[in-house]
């Protein structure tokens, strides 16, 4: 039974990092209305779906995202992942007035010093305003040390691993299972469901900016959503594949459904 269902609003993102699986860039364009996000989540709420995870893309790019989050208030668990470059002065304040479940915040590089101490100061912030913060640390396969560094940095800053999801890299650069432990200092560690093996989870879909469904963000196997309903959403994940993200391999191709 589906649970979690990600909503990438819109594929627009200053930051343009080289490798975004979902190429997003500063230009990038949008097609969800507020009332169409709204309408479709209230749906799924009302036939089970608890949460809703509002991704980019950068979700604070979405010019919608505080009319958004305080239509959704008590409908469903909002959470966020934001690159976090937006969140400061007035967005700040803007937040706190519609308050999200969750705001998790991403680091890229996790090589660049004053990204992790950015990130560190953000998510800290976010506690002393009862916003509940976290980081999402991306780990690539060529720079594990850095990986393992910043992640010891955000432990002494106090940070728990209730609050850290460890992420590899997907596409190319990817670490192994062990390799994402490493980092995590061999401890119990948040990650994707799918670190030890390619395979869709039947609590979790993905939805990309231009409407399409896929058992998770990263897999090129997607077909449209038709209709903005539960049904609709269940109609396009009926039979439809999870092709592996990374290197093209045909025992790497699954049946979702």
């Amino acid at each position: 039974m589906l649970e979690r269902i990600s909503i990438e609003l819109t594929n627009r993102c200053g930051k343009g990092c080289r490798f975004c699986y979902n190429k997003s860039h500063a230009a990038g364009p949008t097609m969800w209305t507020v009332d169409e996000i709204v309408t479709f989540a209230s749906d799924c709420s009302r036939n089970g779906v608890q949460a809703v995870p509002l991704g980019g893309g950068e979700p604070l790019e979405f010019d919608g995202i505080f009319a958004l989050l305080s239509a959704l208030d008590g409908v469903i668990f909002r959470s966020m992942t934001t690159n976090g470059l937006m969140l400061e002065g007035e967005t700040v304040k803007r937040l706190v007035t519609v308050r999200p479940d969750k705001v998790h915040i991403s680091i890229h590089s996790p090589h660049s010093r004053s990204e992790v101490e950015r990130v560190i100061r953000q998510v800290r912030m976010l506690g002393a305003l009862n916003i509940r913060g976290g980081i999402n640390l991306l780990i690539a396969r060529s720079k594990l040390g850095a990986a393992r560094a910043a992640a010891a940095t955000i432990r002494a800053a106090g940070i728990g691993t209730d609050q850290i999801v460890y992420l590899p890299m997907r596409g190319r650069d990817t670490p192994s299972p062990a390799e994402v432990a490493g980092v995590a200092a061999r401890e119990p560690f948040q990650s994707m469901s799918c670190l030890a093996a390619c395979a869709a989870s039947p609590r979790f879909c993905s939805i990309a900016w231009d409407r399409s469904v896929a058992w998770c963000s990263y897999t090129s196997s997607r077909r449209m959503l038709a209709e903005l309903s539960f049904r609709g959403l269940r109609e396009a994940l009926c039979g439809l594949p999870l092709t592996f993200c990374g290197a093209s391999d045909p025992e790497t191709t699954r049946n979702g459904a």
